[in-house]
């Protein structure tokens, strides 16, 4: 993980990784056992497919067919400072004529590698790719060489290897969906961008990502300069197949969006009363001649911040509510500044982070202004800390309850996640696992 420190620090100020990933070896090992089934299929259909007319004279009995693929052999592993190199082994049945098959091994040996395109999408390249075909056993001697020169026609190797990163599960649609922009709320979006090519070292497959917060549409600017968080160096390589990182900057800038979005402003009904409060507020009486409810109108009056420390992370939300009365005409006669900091709790269900008040560590209320003469400290926090204390955490649980989608690529999801918090930064190792397709 040392690694993707040294990517983490700024090429330039508005450019800069406050989230990552790592793809283990093991990772690279399942996406290889997922592609399997999907590679024969793709090479079955490639192979099988009845070939073109020949206008030459020779008889169809003599044409080599081929009636069986199965791929033996299909491994993905990583090549440090280089790329990932895949091997295939696939298992020919030829016949050309009633009485003569024979078996065949399809060797591809091929050098893949990601790259950023100009369009800032991640794509995946063939560098080298080294097919070989060769006769495994025979139930008739043939002359090998002709038949085999005549398979290489139908085969057509060189086809094969223009296309052979069709052969795994994540071609560049899938690579592409990493970058999608993904909904948080109705006009709350947040999109992972890739900063450059990954890099490969023994640890794995490392990528860095900016993120970017939209609201209704618009890029929201970064509440403040991200600075590149320092990850420890693991001991042994990771048994989980991804590993994403993300800053204590990252939460931030998602609750700052958020609050951007107007989405952290709430209305909070109390169980108080024009009537009940005049008990306690004499001034009171004097403005409101019937009984009418109590309402919190609260609204951000500065941007929320996330702090990160060891097995703990808070958030800071600084409110100003206006306390009043009435429902089709609000009128209000208190505005207190309310300075909440809560414990968050953090989970992972599909491909979504799932962002939660878990408990109110400390609530400072404060006089603004008021219609009603002065207000002790502590009658304010009698009337109105109950309310508060229960409704704020309620109200931004029901505009987190959806999550925050991770980065991911399509048709993977997210299982065995382990969520560690460390000062500045959250790790979630996790494992891989292909969806089972419907329909």
């Amino acid at each position: 993980l040392s690694i993707l420190l040294s990517l983490l620090v700024p090429a330039h100020t508005t450019r800069s990784p406050d989230s990552g990933g790592i793809l283990t070896p093991s990772g690279l090992r399942y996406l290889a056992e997922v592609s399997k089934p999907h590679a024969e299929s793709v090479l079955r259909q490639d192979l099988m497919a009845p070939p073109a007319p020949d206008p030459s004279p020779i008889s169809p009995s003599s044409r080599n067919q081929i009636i069986s693929v199965k791929v033996d052999k299909f491994s993905l592993t990583l090549v440090p400072d280089t790329g990932m190199r895949l091997s295939i082994e696939v298992d020919l049945g030829i016949t050309s004529g009633p009485s003569t098959t024979k078996d065949m091994r399809l060797s591809i040996l091929a050098d893949l590698h990601v790259e950023m395109n100009p369009e800032g999408n991640l794509e995946l390249v063939t560098s080298d790719c080294k097919p070989t075909l060769e006769e495994v056993q025979s139930t008739e001697e043939m002359d090998s060489k002709s038949s085999g020169s005549d398979v290489d026609k139908q085969i057509n190797i060189e086809k094969i290897c223009l296309e052979v990163s069709k052969l795994l599960l994540f071609p560049n649609e899938r690579l592409m969906s990493l970058a999608a922009p993904f909904p948080i709320t109705p006009s709350c979006q947040v999109q992972y961008l890739p900063l450059a090519a990954p890099m490969y070292s023994e640890q794995g497959i490392i990528i860095s990502l900016q993120t970017t917060f939209q609201v209704a549409g618009t890029v929201i600017p970064l509440p403040v300069s991200p600075v590149p968080f320092s990850m420890p160096e693991t001991e042994s390589s990771s048994p989980s197949h991804l590993i994403l990182a993300f800053s204590e900057h990252f939460y931030t800038s998602l609750f700052s969006a958020l609050e951007e979005s107007g989405a952290l402003n709430m209305s909070l009904l109390s169980s108080l009363t024009t009537a009940t409060l005049a008990e306690r507020i004499t001034q009171m009486g004097s403005l409101f001649q019937e009984d009418l409810p109590v309402v919190l109108q609260a609204a951000t009056r500065s941007s929320p911040h996330v702090v990160l420390e060891e097995d703990k992370a808070i958030m800071k939300l600084f409110l100003t509510a206006q306390i009043g009365a009435g429902s089709s005409f609000f009128q209000s006669f208190l505005s207190v500044n309310v300075d909440v900091t809560a414990r968050l709790h953090l989970s992972v269900t599909d491909t979504r982070m799932i962002i939660s008040v878990a408990a109110i560590e400390d609530i400072e209320l404060s006089l603004s202004a008021s219609d009603v003469g002065p207000v002790l400290a502590a009658l304010l926090e009698e009337l109105f800390l109950p309310t508060i204390r229960e409704e704020v955490p309620a109200q931004i649980n029901v505009v987190l309850r959806q999550g925050v989608f991770l980065p991911h690529i399509a048709s993977f999801t997210y299982t065995d996640v382990n969520i560690t918090i460390h000062k500045d930064y959250v790790l979630i190792p996790c494992n891989l696992q292909l969806e089972a397709r419907t329909g």
